[in-house]
């Protein structure tokens, strides 16, 4: 899985789920989700959204 979630740092505001052209991250409840991860294309937008660097990119 390329994109990689700190459930700890997330604070669910949604933003990855916008971002996200592939729609891979979807909010669940007060958490996101890597909903879809063998759709990502590793664009890194949801990476960027995130104001809480709850995510990141498998390098």
């Amino acid at each position: 899985m390329p994109i990689k979630l700190d459930e700890t740092k997330c604070k669910g505001s949604g933003e990855c789920v916008d971002a996200c052209p592939s729609e891979v991250m979807a909010k669940t409840g007060d958490k996101c989700v890597i909903a879809k991860p063998e759709e990502c294309v590793e664009c890194g937008a949801c990476v960027d959204a995130c104001p809480n660097q709850a995510l990141s990119l498998d390098e």
